[in-house]
């Protein structure tokens, strides 16, 4: 293959099938796509002021930047983007480059001497350092400098190249004027597609080292701001190999090769691609040069952290500890205080499970301030906020903690972390259980533009920040019953994130727990159970978290018991104290419907404490209406009652649809168990308000679809309508009771002991 396009492209930097920079002192060489777009520039030049309009003239403008920086196109391909900024010039362009595909090699000579043409004069068309002559100089160099051999040898491509470009155009000719059918028209035009990629492929040369310091830097913009526009991991891979294979000491190839790896989860490859990066780094002498040896020294502890850093990514913990520590040895010699300060970021990653881990955080803030490291402190600031949250700080001081981190990044357009601090917020709030403050927050961040312009039109909207907000308003969207919304974002989440990009995982996991959720509440278990498994892969705690609940629905007691038991000692282990809490709730519910409910009391006292604590208010709510069921249990509906008007604002305001009706139902019985003894009079007031509770309590579970519940709330109204007398309503509930029973048989389990 490099035979094949040492012959075809010329390239006076070449021996031996490699590139070797500036044998010659040039970076550029000759191409017939480079001849096109000299002849698109000798054609401006020779176009009059008044044969253009300035609208033509600025779109011709805006069009030659990426065309001199781009890669080399098809001539059909080049002759279109010139037809759509100025059809006039594009016809002159293309006769021209006709009468010299199709004339004599001297017609190829006398065009180049003619170039220098457009520095001459008092008043030259073109300025010699400017972006055009620049351009034009190197080409004439590039050409001076090949032998009689490769200057015939580039007339033949560039005959082969005018020939692949008219069979091209004839091509597109009779595609428009050819009528058939519709499934043959599709057919022609995939065969077309693919010929246009094989023709592309096949006059795609080794890239000059402008074109591939273009192509470096705007592939590896794309990957960070919207890696949906940038190349799939395999055809970056394959540009990348054929890249390197011209130039195997381009480092920044080898460092974006290092990135694409990462997409894919390759740690192999990723881990290769970087000590090579950081080995060509040192062999070009690049940073030596600047900073005399001390350049040596510091790739290699700028290699020794990045190798950390990939580590950690992949959960190799300890071989990342073995690599910082060689990381901080190295900075400590050197005395480098910004890689000092990067490395105890990374400290405080790896120990972060650890009591004392706040403490470096605190410590890396401030030095990171003294030495005017902006990005770095407001991580710190991120993080120590994302561990205090966790510790159960109030949300007062947080927000006030986040604000001043906000000033860092209006004060140095810091746009990414203006970004991540919004969907900070966001996850904050709804550990508060305050629904309504993080879908103010998601929506605020999803309706702010990007302060950093990135290349090619890309807005910074495809980045962990964005898929962190949307799937909590798909959520959001979910718990309100609002499934449609829910799979709407969901929808535009798969297309934003496809499933081979790096933050993909986090919609996966949101779609599954929200087909989990629906799947339980219409009592498809068998349907739930099978998606566990999916749970489980993305996230190990939830999905056993979520079998243990399957497990629970279906009465297999003893064995949701064991699991329970198992994740709550791992839960407390890792200081997951929202899952804590969790498993303690699902453990007293299988306490009471065991009919041991004084057994149920002390673990929900326990979550209750807890969630205080931590000021989990969503938690702390759901534990309180579990508390009044086992006290409405246990024989004492009073108590019940007036335990749950403590909890029933906070569900009520920022609840889930669900919750909100298992506390009207709950209300519904504690009403219905403390009437027995009241006069007759009374108790009728009391079974009509609690009638009305009931009510409600079944549009909320309409909305969920959950019709287990539904059948119990008609079933209690049946009761009561049959003790108030009213026997058509009663006949109604009745109906409606029968029709969801046998539909959804109850397993056996006491309609009063589920909650």
């Amino acid at each position: 293959m490099a035979s094949v396009h040492e012959s075809l492209y010329f390239n006076p930097m070449m021996t031996n099938g490699v590139v070797h920079a500036n044998v010659f002192g040039i970076k550029d060489w000759v191409t017939p796509y480079k001849i096109a777009v000299l002849v698109l520039l000798n054609e401006m030049g020779r176009t009059g002021e008044g044969a253009v309009s300035l609208l033509e003239r600025r779109k011709l403008n805006q069009l030659l930047l990426p065309l001199l920086q781009g890669p080399d196109i098809t001539l059909s391909k080049l002759y279109k983007l010139i037809e759509d900024s100025c059809p006039q010039l594009a016809n002159s362009v293309q006769i021209r480059i006709k009468l010299m595909a199709e004339g004599e090699l001297k017609d190829m000579e006398q065009f180049f001497d003619d170039l220098s043409d457009s520095f001459s004069g008092t008043e030259p068309e073109v300025h010699k350092t400017s972006v055009v002559g620049l351009f034009l100089r190197h080409m004439i160099l590039a050409y001076s400098k090949l032998s009689f051999s490769q200057v015939f040898k580039l007339y033949t491509a560039l005959q082969q190249y005018f020939q692949n470009g008219e069979k091209k155009t004839v091509e597109d000719t009779e595609m428009e004027l050819t009528s058939r059918e519709e499934g043959e028209r599709k057919m022609e035009k995939e065969e077309l597609d693919v010929s246009v990629r094989e023709e592309e492929v096949s006059c795609s040369g080794p890239l000059s080292q402008k074109q591939a310091e273009f192509f470096l830097s705007q592939q590896a913009s794309l990957l960070k701001n919207d890696e949906t526009k940038a190349l799939t991991p395999a055809s970056l891979q394959k540009e990348l190999n054929n890249l390197l294979k011209f130039n195997p000491d381009f480092a920044e190839a080898h460092y974006l090769s290092y990135l694409n790896n990462l997409r894919v989860q390759d740690v192999f490859s990723s881990t290769h691609s970087l000590l090579h990066y950081f080995d060509r780094l040192i062999l070009t002498g690049a940073e030596s040069k600047s900073n005399g040896e001390e350049g040596y020294g510091r790739s290699l502890r700028y290699a020794a952290l990045n190798l950390a850093a990939l580590h950690c990514r992949f959960g190799h913990y300890q071989q990342a500890e073995l690599a910082l520590q060689e990381a901080i040895r190295i900075a400590q010699e050197s005395n480098d205080h910004v890689c000092l300060q990067h490395c105890l970021s990374w400290l405080y990653v790896l120990g972060q499970k650890r009591s004392d881990s706040y403490v470096l955080l605190e410590h890396s803030v401030k030095k990171a301030v003294h030495f005017g490291l902006p990005y770095l402190a407001s991580l710190g600031i991120q993080s120590l906020v994302q561990q205090r949250a966790f510790a159960g700080k109030t949300a007062n001081k947080l927000m006030d903690a986040l604000k001043d981190s906000d000033l860092l990044h209006w004060k140095h357009s810091l746009s990414e972390l203006i970004d991540i601090s919004i969907a900070q917020k966001t996850a904050i709030w709804r550990l508060y259980g305050r629904s309504t403050m993080a879908l103010q927050q998601a929506q605020m961040l999803l309706s702010m533009n990007s302060l950093e312009s990135v290349n090619s039109g890309v807005q910074q909207n495809n980045t962990e920040s964005f898929a962190v907000a949307l799937c909590h308003l798909a959520e959001l969207h979910a718990e309100q019953g609002c499934f449609a919304a829910a799979a709407e974002v969901l929808k535009h989440l798969k297309e934003r994130f496809p499933p081979n990009t790096q933050h993909a995982q986090l919609w996966m996991l949101c779609d599954q727990k929200i087909q989990f959720d629906r799947a339980m509440n219409d009592g498809k278990y068998h349907l739930a159970d099978s998606l566990v498994t999916g749970i489980t892969a993305l996230n190990g705690i939830e999905g056993v978290y979520r079998k243990a609940v399957v497990l629970q629905a279906q009465n297999q007691m003893s064995e949701a018991h064991k699991l329970l038991q198992k994740l709550l000692t791992y839960c407390q282990k890792l200081k997951n104290t929202e899952m804590v809490i969790s498993v303690l709730l699902s453990v007293a519910e299988l306490y009471w419907r065991s009919s041991s409910p004084t057994i149920a009391m002390p673990v929900l006292l326990q979550a209750l404490a807890l969630s205080k604590e931590y000021r989990l208010q969503y938690l702390a709510s759901e534990t309180v209406l579990n508390l009044a069921f086992a006290q409405l249990i246990l024989g004492i509906p009073e108590q019940a009652l007036t335990l749950l008007h403590m909890a029933i604002e906070p569900i009520l305001a920022d609840g889930a649809i669900l919750d909100k009706g298992r506390a009207m139902f709950l209300v519904a019985k504690c009403q219905v168990a403390s009437a027995a003894s009241y006069d007759p009079p009374k108790k009728a007031e009391a079974l009509e308000s609690a009638i009305e509770n009931l009510n409600e309590a079944k549009n909320y579970f309409a909305k969920v679809d959950c019709k287990e519940r539904i059948r119990d709330v008609v079933y209690f109204q049946a009761r009561l309508y049959h003790t108030l007398g009213k026997t058509q309503e009663r006949n109604r509930c009745a109906m409606l009771f029968r029709q969801l029973h046998q539909e959804l048989p109850s397993h056996g389990v006491p309609l009063i002991n589920h909650l």
